[in-house]
C-alpha cells in the first residue's frame, strides 16, 4: 500500500554507498527506529550477493522483526529486497546507484503492506516522512565515513 521513492546525489563513491547499504549489521547504529539487525546468510556468487537478514524496527513498546531476502546485482548495481516473514504482507524495495563524476545518484523505491490493517493506515500517513528520515540517515552516515576518501 504505502509506496514512495527518494533520490539523492551524494558526494561519495558508488562502491562505498553499496557497501554501506549491504552492511546490514550496522543499521542500528545510524538508522532511525532500527533496534536490531541480524544476518543469517551471506553468499557471494559471482555477479550476485545474496543475504538473508532480520531487522527489528520500532519505538517504545511498538516493535517488530521482519526477515528479508536481499539481492545485490553487481552487473547493474541494484539491490532488491523482499520480505520472507514477519509483520509485512509484502515488501518490494529497490536501490539504484549511478556514479556521476565524484557524486553518486542513489534512488530508493519502496512498496509494502503491513498485515495489520490499522498499522497500515498509520504507516500510510507518515510513510513519506519516515522514508526521508531513513534517506537522511544513510546520506549522513555515508558522508561521515567516506567523504573525501
Amino acid at each position: 500500500m504505502p509506496q514512495a521513492s527518494v533520490k539523492r546525489l551524494i558526494e561519495v563513491e558508488k562502491k562505498n554507498l553499496i557497501d554501506l547499504v549491504l552492511d546490514i549489521e550496522k543499521y542500528p547504529s545510524f538508522i532511525p527506529y532500527c533496534i536490531n539487525s541480524k544476518v543469517y546468510k551471506r553468499e557471494d556468487k559471482g555477479e550476485n550477493v545474496f543475504i538473508i537478514a532480520d531487522l527489528t524496527i520500532g519505538k517504545g513498546i511498538f516493535k517488530d522483526t521482519y526477515k528479508s531476502d536481499v539481492r545485490y546485482n553487481k552487473k547493474d548495481d541494484t539491490i532488491y529486497v523482499t520480505n520472507i516473514e514477519g509483520p509485512l504482507k509484502y515488501l518490494n524495495n529497490r536501490w539504484n546507484f549511478n556514479q556521476k563524476n565524484s557524486m553518486t545518484e542513489v534512488s530508493f523505491e519502496v512498496d509494502f503492506e503491513i498485515k495489520n490493517k490499522f498499522l497500515n493506515i498509520l504507516m500510510t500517513k507518515s510513510f513519506s516522512y519516515g522514508l526521508n528520515k531513513i534517506a537522511d540517515a544513510f546520506q549522513k552516515r555515508a558522508e561521515e565515513l567516506f567523504k573525501n576518501t
